[in-house]
């Protein structure tokens, strides 16, 4: 058996058990037989659950099954963006679509202390407005990439307008802040940490088949994906609509980050770490094998960084995205390394 088929068969088995532990880990401590017998109760639909049934049902099996959804999101959109701009710095924020998102939370959660009446008001929050807001803030920056796609001709134009973009949004976000309130304040910092322990079942219905669908998508996208690789003008050499998947990529990243952000805020480093996290594990560059290996290690590692977020019957949790960024930040530096052995900068 070669690596990569190894790879392919141990993976699943580490998300399986990956999952597992979620189940296990928490505040509450719950045994291996609890969760097993919550699972049989679940599955059977019983009418009497007990308090660790309620546990499992509610929150610890909605938050797994956000972290596998979630991974794979998360780390795909960045795989696809790093083929799109042939660029290993590229990230699911570099189009400033996690910042649009952030600009829609901040305008509902803190605006109505500039103009009264607008937003949500002080203490009044609603999830779901939170989740639109950051839908339709990243909707609005899709719109204007979009424009400039099919205005400009040069992708890396269109990159720095997402960095740019990033920028305003930053700014935005920092005016609301000076003047908000402690309330409002805190809502969106909250926010922005990064969470997948509030999502709910109804939540879930909307995320899931959404971001099922645009992974499904990406699974079509290989050989172009391959064939820009090697430079646009191969690509259209062998009959590539460079402009076509390029729209493309930009929906597909714009849908899955939007719909994870809205419902779980922003998610650092995932999107940039596990597409060199990949490329080291399978050591190929093929997108035919790396964007199903990227589904699997996304999915696997949000789920260990939400393990390791928590202590288990302790109610501290760290915020997962200071997670995320400390094994993120090593497997960037080690990719980064790895491919630029043998070059000098001077």
């Amino acid at each position: 058996m070669n690596r990569k088929k190894f790879l392919f068969l141990i993976l699943p088995i580490l998300i399986l058990l990956a999952f597992f532990v979620e189940l296990l880990w928490g505040s509450v401590s719950l045994s291996f037989s609890e969760v097993l017998s919550s699972l049989e109760r679940i599955t059977a639909n019983s009418d009497e659950l007990s308090t660790s049934d309620f546990i499992v049902l509610n929150f610890r099996l909605p938050k797994a099954i956000t972290a596998l959804v979630a991974g794979a999101g998360i780390a795909t959109a960045g795989l696809c963006l790093q083929a799109l701009f042939q660029n290993p710095l590229a990230d699911t924020s570099i189009l400033g679509i996690n910042s649009g998102a952030g600009v829609g939370v901040a305008l509902y959660t803190m605006s109505f202390v500039l103009v009264p009446g607008l937003g949500g008001g002080p203490g009044v929050y609603n999830v779901w407005a939170i989740a639109i807001a950051a839908c339709v803030g990243s909707l609005a920056v899709l719109l204007i990439i979009l424009a400039f796609v099919s205005y400009l001709k040069d992708i890396v134009s269109v990159l720095i307008i997402g960095v740019m973009i990033g920028f305003l949004a930053s700014s935005v976000i920092t005016i609301l802040q000076y003047f908000s309130e402690e309330e409002a304040l805190r809502s969106y910092l909250l926010w922005s940490f990064g969470s997948i322990s509030g999502t709910t079942w109804e939540q879930l219905r909307l995320v899931v088949p959404v971001v099922l669908v645009a992974l499904i998508l990406t699974l079509g996208l290989p050989k172009y994906l391959n064939a820009i690789a090697l430079g646009e003008n191969y690509a259209r050499s062998v009959g590539v609509n460079v402009k076509q998947v390029r729209v493309s990529l930009i929906l597909i990243t714009s849908i899955i980050t939007g719909t994870i952000t809205a419902f779980v805020g922003p998610i650092a480093f995932l999107g940039l770490a596990v597409p060199h996290f990949t490329r080291i594990l399978f050591r190929t560059a093929d997108n035919k094998i790396l964007i199903v290996a990227n589904m699997l290690c996304g999915s696997l590692l949000l789920l260990c960084c939400d393990i390791i977020t928590q202590f288990p019957g302790g109610d501290l949790v760290f915020p997962i995205n200071a997670i995320t960024s400390i094994i993120g930040a090593p497997v960037v530096v080690i990719g980064i390394i790895k491919n630029s052995r043998g070059k000098s900068v001077f």
